[in-house]
């Protein structure tokens, strides 16, 4: 497979980053290929600006939507999100890893999906590519996220509600509806209080997930 591994997380020595080195490790002794958006690293900016189409069409106010369409015609893109665009362009698979920030993604990662998956590239309502029909029938998705939290409390009837459900506002209103298959996620709890013991224990499962794609 070609994969694509988007990863979102400040700290390269984090437990995060053990992870991501364990994917990778994992997805090449397979034989797959790899791509790597590591975003703090690249400093990829997360914020939807005009400058991100530099043939705009109206001038006089800026629509996000329509200049997305449009460039998606012509491939008017910003350079850096061209460049992400490739990546997804090539790929089998995306896997999506970041901690878990108040329920959600890091917003640097939620700016790579408002910048990247821009309208008329995964999906496009005007001619209703979407769900069975969006734009990236075919390729596969699957979230990787760490919590703080222990599972009691992403659970269903826990404090903070079944993260599942939860990643719902992702795994279906954004993948799934660009038409991409979502494999389940791959979720680790209560990272921050993890013995070095359990910490190793949970890089072994994730290897084996990894390999069993």
């Amino acid at each position: 497979m070609k994969v694509l591994y988007v990863y979102a997380h400040p700290e390269p020595k984090s437990f995060n980053g053990s992870l991501k080195e364990t994917a990778l490790a994992a997805l090449q002794e397979k034989g797959h290929e790899v791509k790597l958006s590591d975003l703090y690293a690249m400093k990829f900016h997360p914020v939807l600006k005009a400058s991100d189409f530099p043939e705009r069409k109206k001038q006089d106010v800026f629509k996000p939507f329509f200049e997305a369409i449009q460039a998606s015609k012509t491939g008017a893109f910003a350079p850096d999100i061209k460049e992400e665009m490739e990546k997804v362009k090539w790929a089998d698979l995306l896997i999506f890893q970041f901690p878990i920030y108040f329920t959600f993604m890091p917003a640097i990662m939620k700016g790579w999906i408002d910048r990247v998956l821009a309208p008329g590239f995964g999906f496009n309502p005007v001619t209703n590519n979407a769900y069975d029909t969006g734009l990236f029938k075919g390729k596969s998705a699957m979230i990787v996220a760490t919590t703080g939290a222990p599972k009691a409390m992403y659970s269903e009837g826990g404090a903070h509600g079944d993260l599942n459900k939860h990643l719902e506002s992702i795994t279906h209103c954004i993948f799934e509806y660009m038409g991409m298959n979502v494999l389940p996620s791959h979720i680790i709890y209560e990272v921050s209080l993890m013995s070095r013991e359990r910490g190793a224990e949970e890089l072994e499962d994730y290897r084996h997930r990894i390999l069993d794609l």
